[in-house]
């Protein structure tokens, strides 16, 4: 218990954050954090340890999250509703009529696209730490990412 106690205090802001970066909403990551580290906890005897202790846990929030993504209805809802946080995709996202119709093809967009997407611009992850989650290497993450921006770029170039 005092090892996992250590890994828990060791890696729950970065849990934290990272469900943060998927939801958009600090209660949903608390409980996607909270959801995450219990599962951990049961299973921390299935950890291969073929990835860093990192990139599991933030698998397992992965996967948390989109299971409560599914089964509630309420997630939905707030994804349609967030674009006033929003950065930047480049600078098409400072125009707040772009950042919905950004959000808008990143709603329709296929994975592994959209979730690359989201991870490097609202997540803020590295190539390296998304090559990682998706059991691929850095190139394969920096290649999705460019040609998910460049298929948003078509559609908003078509669409005017």
């Amino acid at each position: 218990m005092n090892d996992f106690e250590e890994i828990y205090n060791l890696y729950l802001p970065k849990v934290y954050r990272y469900s943060l970066s998927l939801s958009r909403n600090e209660k949903i990551a608390e409980d996607v954090t909270q959801e995450t580290f219990l599962k951990a906890f049961n299973s921390i005897h299935k950890f291969k340890q073929d990835c860093t202790l990192e990139s599991w846990l933030c698998l397992i929030a992965k996967n948390t999250y989109f299971s409560m993504h599914k089964k509630d209805k309420r997630l939905q809802e707030l994804d349609t509703d967030y674009q006033d946080e929003v950065k930047s995709i480049e600078t098409l996202l400072i125009n707040k009529e772009n950042a919905l119709e950004i959000h808008r093809i990143l709603h329709e967009m296929e994975d592994p696209y959209k979730e690359v997407f989201y991870l490097r611009m609202f997540g803020e992850l590295s190539f390296a730490e998304i090559g990682e989650l998706f059991k691929k290497n850095e190139n394969w993450a920096r290649i999705t990412y460019h040609r998910a921006k460049l298929k948003i770029k078509n559609i908003l170039v078509k669409g005017k």
